[in-house]
């Protein structure tokens, strides 16, 4: 055997090689489909946020507050789960969130049960079951990464990492359609609590009973093998002192709390001027759609080219681009078309950073733990979500009822958005600029499993001779 082979090739050849590949790929089918049913909970009553105000009595302003209390808990929480993946191993990681995800769909029905009823207390059903599927978000995100390190082979990580990173907004796409669907009135909410809590027990039950190691028998690359990775706390502080990271985690944590606003309001925003529920449900959609496109391609290319760095700014270029047609053309009607366009493209691109950024934080942070490095950075961005969250909605404005405005009035008007979509494309504009201009970095991973290699080979080459 030559020695310039890689470790992820020699491992691919071992004798532990068939049961290595189907664990590998069953671990990776489970963390998928948690990560969509976590997103599809996430954003349930998103689509219809009008019939749910209607169903439970409540305000549209509480509804938004079953999306925004992802964003409250996952801050705090997701401290914690960087410690669970790092510390106690991603099995546990996996498992623990199943349960969570299971739980709070599972309260979630109560609140359409004659005899759990609460009577007009029937909201806090579903928002405490909300925050049990919180608690879960954390750790069904940062897994993606911590997978691809510790289960595939340095050829194949973004590639892995875009798989079931992507399977989140593929939940997204998922909520879009389906809950416009299920719910063309109000009445028809318990059928769709019904529906979206069947993934979310089938994932518990395949993590529970399928899942039993917490590392592969053989390891896939040379980072694998020789694992540095830093304790928590001093990789909390190596990541703080790390000027690459901030820069990342600020701009790609925006990025993120960004498409979080645009995933939960969207409904409202397009409503004002007429457009149905559908439609809106459709923009999600294409958004998401495309941005799943976008993502595996560039996961491929990336893999092969290892060009994370110029991927990530043409990307984050075309997303703002795409934000600022799109609060353009959202403030005036009959402009289907032309929303249908930019929320493709503004999906195509901004989705397609998201796997790719991941490895690029691990990549600039390394020997930090996978699991601190992008955890960090969901933290930072549930942190900028809440702020945009809040501050779009403060600056929305009370208008009297036109009769080709599509949204469930309440008794004070509709809202205009103008003002909050247009300082979201600016926003989107401010932090691609600043990234583009300050983002430099090294790739240390790469380097140093290289440098391992090296290593191994030098070590066989002076072998002496019998």
């Amino acid at each position: 055997m030559e020695g310039g082979e890689s470790a992820g090739l020699l491992a691919e050849r071992g004798p532990s090689q068939l049961k290595t590949y189907r664990r590998r790929w069953f671990l990776l089918a489970v963390v998928c489909l948690l990560n969509c049913s976590n997103a599809m909970l996430w954003l349930t009553f998103a689509p219809v946020a009008d019939q749910t105000a209607a169903y439970f009595h409540i305000s549209l302003e509480m509804v938004n507050w079953l999306s925004i209390v992802y964003l409250l808990i996952s801050i705090p929480f997701g401290l914690v789960a960087t410690w669970v993946l790092d510390s106690v191993g991603l099995r546990c990681a996996v498992i623990l969130s199943a349960w969570l995800n299971m739980m709070g769909s599972i309260i979630r029905m109560f609140s359409v049960l004659k005899f759990m009823s609460l009577g007009s207390q029937n909201y806090w059903y579903l928002f405490v079951g909300q925050c049990l599927c919180a608690l879960a978000q954390p750790l069904v995100i940062f897994s993606p990464t911590k997978l691809a390190a510790l289960w595939f082979p340095d050829h194949q990580r973004a590639t892995a990492n875009m798989i079931s990173s992507m399977s989140n907004p593929l939940g997204i796409l998922i909520a879009n359609l389906l809950s416009p669907a299920l719910v063309p009135e109000g009445r028809h909410i318990p059928l769709m609590l019904g529906v979206y809590a069947i993934p979310a027990l089938t994932a518990c039950v395949l993590a529970t009973v399928g899942i039993r190691e917490k590392v592969p028998p053989t390891p896939p690359s040379a980072s694998a093998t020789n694992s540095t990775s830093q304790p928590f706390f001093m990789g909390l502080k190596m990541l703080l002192r790390n000027k690459p990271y901030i820069i990342l985690a600020l701009c790609f944590g925006g990025g993120i709390g960004m498409f979080t606003c645009f995933s939960a309001l969207l409904e409202q925003i397009l409503c004002e001027k007429g457009y149905s529920n559908v439609f809106a449900g459709l923009n999600g959609a294409l958004f998401t759609v495309c941005g799943l496109l976008g993502a595996f391609l560039l996961g491929l290319y990336v893999d092969r080219t290892r060009n994370f760095i110029e991927s990530t700014k043409i990307c984050f270029c075309l997303s703002a681009l795409a934000s600022i047609v799109f609060a353009v053309a959202s403030r005036f009607r009959d402009q289907a078309i032309a929303l249908a366009i930019t929320s493709s493209i503004f999906g195509f691109f901004g989705f397609a950073m998201y796997p790719v950024a991941m490895e690029l934080a691990v990549e600039c942070s390394y020997p930090v733990g996978e699991g601190t490095s992008t955890g960090l950075i969901f933290v930072a961005s549930q942190i900028e979500g809440v702020v945009f969250m809040v501050l779009l909605q403060a600056l929305t404005v009370r208008v009297s009822k036109d009769p080709s405005s599509t949204c469930a009035l309440d008794q004070d008007g509709a809202l205009d958005w103008t003002t909050p979509v247009l300082l979201m494309a600016g926003l989107c504009s401010a932090m691609a600029c600043f990234y583009v201009i300050f983002f430099h970095t090294d790739y240390k991973r790469l380097h140093a499993e290289t440098n391992m290699v090296k290593a191994e080979d030098t070590g066989s080459d002076d072998v002496p001779e019998a």
